[in-house]
């Protein structure tokens, strides 16, 4: 494998599926086998969940609520997410696999404590990272970059709905060029939002790469051994 340890980040709408919102367990079935193939690679696999099938709190309006608030209820519904993985993940594929959180919820998971994580990887255990970064004004990317430079992961592998990197949206512009490989100082000239600045600049700045791809079969399995897949960001 080209990498031993990787941090995958996976939004919230991969645990809806096909819906509009909520979790849909067949859709989390078939992310675990995929999780569950590059586990028996070898690969030490950390895990931050994303929870926007449940609720975004970008979305509200601070007329509404205050955004620390909007903030604090997105990041709890990562857990749902990550408890729902954790399950299909133990009784479909017979993984051991610990949660841990951001914020303290001692009944139902760990708190994330780094050196803890770590030896959960050593020990071959699948470690799930829910509730973000436990901070408000930030995004479950800043969360993931955050959590691959704690644990030393060698990639941060970000799943998505398209095969890549392009030019410009290629659903609206049949000229958008994809690209296979892009510099950090690149993707930050063109623009591209491939994750949030604070997440992006995190990542630059530990020469920590990131690999952007589309989910599906046998992807993820290509990623880890360092096939031609997606667009890497470097």
């Amino acid at each position: 494998m080209k990498y031993k340890r990787i941090l995958l980040k996976i939004s919230g709408e991969m645990f809806a599926g096909k819906k509009d919102a909520g979790i849909d367990f067949d859709a989390i079935k078939i992310v675990a086998r995929e999780i569950a193939g590059i586990y028996k690679l070898g690969a030490q696999v950390a895990i931050v969940v994303g929870g926007g099938n449940i609720f975004r709190g970008r979305f509200v309006r601070d007329r509404e609520i205050d955004r620390a608030t909007a903030d604090y209820m997105g990041m709890v519904s990562t857990m749902p997410n990550a408890l729902a993985l954790q399950g299909i993940l133990e009784r479909e594929e017979k993984i051991d696999i610990r949660v841990q959180s951001a914020i303290t919820m001692m009944e139902v998971s760990e708190p994330y404590i780094r050196r803890r994580g770590i030896r959960h990887l050593e020990k071959n255990r699948i470690v799930i990272l829910a509730c973000g970064s436990g901070n408000p004004y930030f995004t479950t990317d800043t969360a993931a970059a955050l959590r691959a430079l704690e644990l030393r992961c060698d990639v941060i592998l970000k799943i998505t709905k398209v095969d890549g990197v392009y030019s410009s949206d290629p659903k609206k512009d049949k000229k958008a060029k994809k690209f296979e490989k892009l510099s950090f100082k690149q993707a930050l000239m063109k623009n591209l939002r491939i994750m949030d600045l604070t997440a992006f600049t995190l990542c630059m700045d530990n020469n920590l790469p990131i690999l952007v791809f589309k989910f599906d079969k046998g992807n993820l399995e290509k990623a880890v051994q360092g096939k031609k897949i997606g667009t890497l960001i470097y």
